[in-house]
């Protein structure tokens, strides 16, 4: 009985033991991704993030003999819609997606809708170099599970040109103050914008009275009064900002590039980024002055990790996995870190090899993202009060 009962349990700790990355397993993986495509949807809003993936593409195919081919999307819920609209077509194989750059709502959407292929994570060789101690087992509130894989690290901060604004607010308060003073000078991207809810996000943490009421879910069929509670401050002070603002709030920018080139050209006192290492990119690529500096209010930068999964229906699952492990190298992570070619903070620990990674990126103290729930809400209180 005493052997049976340790057999058990013998084999109990054995299925209960993380599978981790298997040479030989790892081998048959590369075997299998070689002359594979991997048909990437990931935002193309960003010229030095495009040029980084022409520039991973050129290692994968040098390296893996696998072809990363940048599928660029406005916004990942539009994937998020075609997936399903894959899975409704029963098309449980061979579908148009190989790997996704995601976080927050649209993680959470195709985790729930079984969209997503996993748990990989743990099967990957450079998983064992990413910082465990960063929050890459949530996202959003949102347990990962193993189905995402880190790539870098976010965070809303602003930008200014010193030479320009001496003392650039530090809160969103102060910020209504300076378009008080500067009307015209202020604005902030048009939600659905990603850049844009975050900015709604963030002032919501400042200005509420309920800050916990944002890490739990909220239903607004449910929890209308209950929302309405929570947000009433932040649509007191958005109704105070807008006449205020750029275009007296008519008319808002499309995204954090057009911030920055409305800061450079001096329309703007602020441009808004998820980078905080944008400025020095910006500078470097010529599309600021050299005076430009980013910086995080006083309460903190809402800060995520952004990470890539790979479709339950993808075709390439080899060759995305192959994609995934070499975009978690030291030398990508470290180009992607290099602010002259994107300044992206990086997702792994500060190993030896790794240290040039840290001394190449800032992170400012952290607010961590509201359940995902609240920022669909907002975008469509948002869009109901004041989309044109």
């Amino acid at each position: 009985m005493k052997k049976l009962l340790s057999g058990i349990c013998l084999l109990l700790s054995i299925s209960l033991t993380p599978v981790l990355a298997d040479s030989a397993n790892w081998q048959q993986t590369l075997n299998e991704a070689k002359g594979q495509t991997v048909y990437f949807n990931a935002w193309g809003g960003s010229q030095e993030i495009n040029d980084y993936l022409r520039w991973a593409n050129r290692e994968l195919q040098d390296k893996y003999h696998v072809t990363l081919k940048h599928v660029k999307v406005a916004d990942i819920a539009e994937t998020t819609q075609r997936l399903l609209a894959e899975k409704t077509a029963g098309k449980t194989a061979g579908g148009s997606v190989d790997l996704v750059w995601i976080n927050g709502e649209n993680f959470r959407s195709m985790k729930h809708s079984d969209l997503l292929y996993g748990p990989f994570t743990k099967l990957l060789p450079n998983w064992t170099l990413v910082d465990k101690s960063l929050p890459i087992d949530k996202d959003f509130t949102e347990p990962t599970e193993g189905l995402e894989a880190p790539w870098g690290v976010g965070q809303l901060v602003f930008i200014y040109d010193k030479d320009t604004l001496q003392n650039p607010p530090k809160s969103f308060k102060a910020l209504l103050s300076l378009a008080e003073k500067y009307p015209g000078k202020i604005s902030y991207p048009q939600p659905p914008e990603f850049h844009g809810s975050s900015f709604l996000k963030a002032a919501l943490i400042e200005l509420t009275n309920d800050t916990a009421a944002l890490y739990q879910p909220i239903d607004l069929k449910k929890d209308r009064a209950k929302f309405d509670q929570v947000t009433a401050p932040l649509w007191q002070y958005l109704d105070k900002l807008h006449p205020l603002a750029w275009n007296q709030g008519k008319r808002f920018p499309s995204g954090t590039n057009d911030t920055i080139q409305l800061l450079d050209d001096r329309q703007l006192l602020l441009a808004i980024t998820f980078n905080p290492n944008a400025a020095s990119a910006a500078i470097e690529n010529g599309k600021l002055v050299e005076s430009a500096q980013t910086y995080a209010f006083d309460q903190g930068a809402l800060s995520n990790i952004h990470f890539l999964a790979i479709p339950k229906n993808s075709s390439a699952k080899a060759g995305a996995m192959v994609a995934i492990n070499f975009l978690l190298s030291p030398e990508a992570q470290e180009r992607k870190a290099d602010s002259t070619i994107w300044g992206d903070p990086s997702v792994l620990s500060a190993t030896t090899s790794n240290n040039k990674i840290k001394q190449k990126t800032t992170l400012y103290k952290s607010i961590a993202e509201p359940h995902p729930s609240w920022l669909i809400a907002l975008e469509l209180e948002w869009q109901k009060r004041y989309a044109k």
